[in-house]
């Protein structure tokens, strides 16, 4: 992507901040957010992303241009107040879309966490929905689910192209779930997971997040296309906690828990057929996490 426009939401979060900085380096990127954390504000301007305060919540895009190529919709909210949530990841996408109804594109990232866990086989695009995240984020799952129809709604009545990309446990230099599994072995506090089965997941790297970002917008449709955004290898957390551990010297210790998510592994043949493949392995980019945040302990 060269020359075009771009809108980004929640440009300081775990997954856009490196998004919003690849893309600056040869697009003009716009990133709004509330940017209370004034360090991550100069970051991205430093990186070339023009930074404007808006609250998402309140949709307040009064002062915001209309005339971008593309909208990323990154941003996401677990306050766990029902109306702050289903105000921010669903209430503002449709009026953002509306707001910017000339897009070319639009790109809604959503999570895995819309799926309902009965079981552990590989979910598609069509499987059944549900409160996957409630015993930790009582908002999450189901205005995450809001937002998905927010947008496919308004994809169809402003006729806009539109992608919903589910994400499954992204990581990176940047952090991620694993990054806080690492920094919990290192602090001897043990890790909570279901009784049962390992938790199985398809973790993907901040770098075919970047990647992808291209081809999901050029898969974008009306009406809306959904699509897993994940890795293409399914590793457990117990798996990849038991390999972070070998990497900082720390075997981890595992807790079964009520409370602790049930596994969700997700079906990668649709993102095959639209975007292609990842290229990273997960135990590479365990690693290079690994290394970015403690260079002290891994080589």
């Amino acid at each position: 992507m060269r020359g075009t426009k771009i809108l980004i939401t929640g440009p300081t979060g775990q997954v856009a901040s490196p998004i919003a900085q690849a893309l600056a380096a040869d697009n003009e990127v716009w990133g709004i957010a509330r940017f209370t954390n004034v360090a991550a504000r100069e970051a991205l301007e430093k990186s070339g992303v023009r930074c404007e305060t808006v609250n998402l919540a309140a949709s307040d895009f009064d002062r915001l241009p209309s005339d971008f190529d593309y909208v990323l919709n990154l941003a996401v909210a677990k306050s766990g107040d029902w109306d702050k949530d289903l105000a921010a990841n669903a209430e503002s996408a449709g009026l953002l879309m509306a707001h910017c109804r000339n897009a070319k594109a639009f790109l809604h990232c959503s999570s895995a966490a819309v799926y309902d866990p009965p079981d552990d086989e590989p979910r598609t695009e069509h499987a059944a929905l549900g409160d996957n995240h409630k015993p930790l984020f009582p908002t999450y799952s189901i205005s995450k689910i809001a937002g998905e129809v927010v947008v496919r709604t308004m994809a169809r009545a402003l006729d806009m192209p539109t992608i919903i990309a589910r994400l499954n446990v992204p990581y990176g230099d940047n952090g991620g779930w694993p990054f806080y599994h690492m920094e919990m072995m290192l602090a001897g506090i043990p890790i909570p997971v279901p009784a049962g089965i390992p938790a199985r997941y398809n973790p993907i790297h901040e770098d075919d997040i970047i990647a992808t970002i291209p081809k999901l917008l050029e898969a974008a449709s009306v009406p809306a296309t959904t699509v897993n955004w994940c890795g293409d290898q399914t590793v457990s957390l117990q798996e990849w906690c038991t390999y972070l551990g070998s990497l900082v010297g720390k075997e981890p210790i595992f807790e079964e828990s009520a409370q602790a998510l049930r596994g969700n592994p997700t079906d990668a043949s649709r993102m095959h057929e639209l975007i292609g493949a990842g290229t990273v392995d997960w135990r590479d980019g365990f690693r290079r996490m690994a290394a970015k945040f403690h260079p002290e302990l891994v080589g």
